[in-house]
């Protein structure tokens, strides 16, 4: 009962995570906002900190990236490379949090750290698999100057935001987690109907 318990939690970070993508993203990539890839990313890293908070176990975040992949290729248009990008930055902040906040009971200067080590983690992971791995014409036709950009440039900026919104998601993670123990069939139930919910809007679109 308590893996299906966790893993309806996961999905619902993916879930928070993935319809952000979709309503906000869409909006943001289709107005042209500069640096649209930065908020998206700190939304990311702030429920994917939430999400450690209340289960801080190695895979956690791998899996809350990958429902908010399929969230977004189910509720939104397919872009591949926008899914690799959520994947990658979800096992971006595996790694880094299962190195630097597994044994962690309290927010401390490695919560920042592991942000800022996700942010351009995940962000060069993107950019080198999708210029030379997959090599998608949007990324090649500029090739290395557009990878530095991305990593160097919009990770810098997310990294900058991850220091302080992965240690406050963490906090509220964990206080949310204590919470829920204590009335834990208001916390099953809140979680369902929130699932609902998040994926009626999704399939609105």
């Amino acid at each position: 009962m308590r893996y299906f318990k966790n893993g309806l939690l996961l999905l619902l970070f993916g879930s928070l995570w993935g319809v952000v993508e979709v309503f906000a993203g869409e909006a943001l990539f289709r107005d042209g906002l500069p640096y649209a890839e930065v908020w998206l990313a700190a939304w990311a890293l702030f429920v994917l900190a939430v999400g450690r908070g209340i289960i801080n176990k190695p895979g956690t975040s791998t899996i809350i990236g990958a429902f908010a992949s399929v969230y977004k290729a189910v509720c939104a248009a397919p872009f591949f490379c926008h899914i690799l990008a959520i994947f990658m930055l979800g096992f971006a902040f595996d790694i880094a949090s299962t190195l630097l906040m597994k044994q962690e009971r309290r927010v401390s200067f490695r919560h920042g750290l592991s942000g800022l080590a996700s942010a351009y983690a995940g962000f060069a992971m993107f950019a080198l698999t999708i210029t030379y791995l997959v090599r998608y014409e949007y990324w090649t036709e500029v090739g290395l100057a557009k990878v530095l950009h991305h990593i160097f440039v919009s990770g810098s900026f997310a990294a900058l935001i991850a220091v302080v919104a992965v240690p406050v998601g963490y906090w509220i993670g964990q206080s949310g987690g204590v919470a829920a123990e204590r009335r834990p069939r208001w916390a099953y139930a809140g979680t369902l109907v929130a699932l609902i919910i998040l994926w009626a809007l999704g399939n609105i679109v």
